[in-house]
């Protein structure tokens, strides 16, 4: 399967560095052996959720042609549908229900990235792209994943497409990962930069996505409900790729077909929480107290079907399929890793140690403050159904060859003007624990990797690491330290070893946050 899709290249062979000779060649050899196996399940877990296949599962028509089906419901088709979609896997889905529903199609509006088509085109992934022909007009813009003018026209073109709807016609909305910076409509009087200035502020305070995103619907109009309400009276079908922790359609793009369950008051603490109260402008004020008094009181979306067709549960369970294939015992740890970066890393590292005297008989237990710590991290991580104890003792009973498997998105609270994003330095922060701990005959890797292809402003999708990782930067020159302080972890990977360390996959078409991989492999 992994070769058909072709997701991703090979793995890159850099030369090595000479120092790093002077070490184990069999160590070596047995890394990049790691590696190959890393970046097989990284990629499978990529192609269980490519948008295409996805949406063919999620929709189809009856033998007359005359009807849609979306799983338990029908709907009645005469040429009176039309779509409307945006995110970064959304290009992918509209070409595939633009196959499907043929004439029954009447017009769509969708807005996607900035590039994406045109790097859509140079991959030759001609089953992502929309026809010459094509009757959905197509915008792309939020550029570095932030709202800007082009998806501004985006969004008012959406609108204004929902706004002429009946009730004799039936709206398909697409929603994929980065579709909420795709869809900026602020309510007047505040204005695109207001909203943009603000909600970067909270995100480099380390703000949590679900947190955004209440802040976004409140002063959006298409966003908390707004767009179904935009759609009424017609029949609404909301096809969502989630790329949200726990996959809570109210916060996925912000939930422009789902009514907001928030307040005001919510409002008022989360910016309270990062102390951004006190400096709001104006305009937010006013919209926030209109809010506040609204007679018309909250959205309701009866009219509205919402389906989540992927989801990183779903790229988690393809990936532990591959690994058990290739003779791991896998265990999926979350598909709802969350938490702060260095925590996490924290929690990998130590996990690394812990597991690794439960893989290999001969070693010293773990001490019980060791165990105790684990346990710790993980309750301060508040990761939802985490199976932890299943993980340790299924490495006790079989004493072999571990995968462990985990997704998620995790947030980093930046200090420096360096480039990376969250995988590179989640990467480059287990490496920098794997050293603390004692390995010893047991070979370890792990890897992050976004599954959209891009982690942050970067052309990277993650990287991938070993406890040699310090050796190495240090026979290179390269302080880690250092560049963890300034948030540079995209620089660090690229100087080491000449980039093999990164996971280049280019735009994979989909977007369903983060996979981690952890390999422990007694030699």
């Amino acid at each position: 399967m992994a070769a058909a899709l072709q997701v991703l290249p090979r793995l890159a062979r850099a030369p090595l560095h000479p120092l790093l000779w002077r070490g184990s060649v069999a160590r070596l050899a047995s890394s990049m052996a790691l590696a190959e196996q890393a970046w097989q399940l990284f990629e499978s877990a990529v192609g269980a959720v490519l948008p295409g296949p996805m949406l063919h599962r999620a929709l189809s028509l009856d033998p007359s042609g005359r009807q849609l089906k979306v799983r338990d419901r029908s709907f009645q088709l005469r040429q009176n549908v039309y779509l409307v979609g945006f995110g970064k896997a959304v290009m992918g889905m509209a070409a595939a229900a633009e196959e499907l529903l043929g004439q029954h199609l009447v017009q769509g509006v969708i807005s996607i990235p900035k590039g994406i088509r045109a790097a859509m085109e140079r991959a030759g992934k001609q089953e992502m792209l929309l026809k010459p022909h094509s009757r959905v007009q197509v915008f792309e813009g939020a550029e570095d994943n932030l709202p800007d003018r082009d998806a501004l026209r985006a969004a008012l073109a959406i609108r204004q497409l929902a706004e002429g709807l009946t009730a004799d016609d039936l709206l398909l909305v697409l929603i994929s990962g980065g579709g909420s910076a795709l869809l900026p409509a602020p309510i007047p009087p505040v204005t695109l930069e207001e909203k943009q200035t603000l909600t970067r502020l909270l995100a480099a305070r380390g703000a949590t996505i679900q947190e955004l995103n209440t802040i976004r619907k409140a002063l959006s109009q298409l966003k908390g409900g707004g767009l179904a309400q935009a759609a009424y009276p017609a029949q609404v079908v909301s096809l969502i790729l989630s790329d949200v922790v726990g996959d809570p359609v109210e916060v996925i793009a912000s939930g422009p077909t789902v009514a907001s369950s928030h307040s005001v008051q919510d409002c008022l603490h989360i910016l309270n929480r990062y102390g951004l109260r006190a400096a709001l402008p104006r305009s937010v004020k006013t919209v926030l107290s209109r809010a506040d008094s609204d007679p018309h009181g909250p959205r309701t979306c009866g009219h509205v079907l919402n389906v989540i067709i992927g989801s990183n549960v779903l790229a988690l369970a393809e990936a532990q399929r591959q690994a058990e294939a290739l003779g791991y015992q896998a265990v999926v740890l979350s598909a709802a890793m969350q938490g702060d970066v260095k925590s996490m890393a924290q929690f990998y590292g130590l996990l690394a140690h812990v597991a690794r005297t439960r893989c290999t008989p001969s070693t010293a237990g773990a001490s019980v403050e060791e165990d105790a710590q684990l346990h710790e991290l993980a309750a301060e991580l508040q990761i939802p159904d985490l199976q932890l104890e299943e993980a340790l003792e299924t490495m006790a009973r079989g004493r072999g060859p571990v995968c462990l498997l985990a997704g998620g998105e995790p947030t980093v609270q930046l200090q420096g003007s360096g480039r990376g994003g969250r995988n590179q330095e989640l990467a480059l922060r287990v490496g920098a624990e794997l050293r603390r701990w004692p390995l010893g005959q047991i070979d370890v890797l792990f890897l992050s990797g976004g599954t959209d292809g891009q982690d942050g402003p970067t052309e990277a999708a993650g990287a991938w690491v070993t406890p040699e990782l310090a050796s190495q930067a240090a026979a290179e020159g390269l302080d880690m330290a250092t560049f963890l302080a300034h948030n540079d972890s995209h620089t660090f990977f690229c100087r080491l070893q000449g980039g093999a360390h990164l996971l280049h996959t280019g735009m994979t078409g989909t977007n369903v946050m983060d996979t981690h991989l952890l390999f422990l492999r007694p030699r």
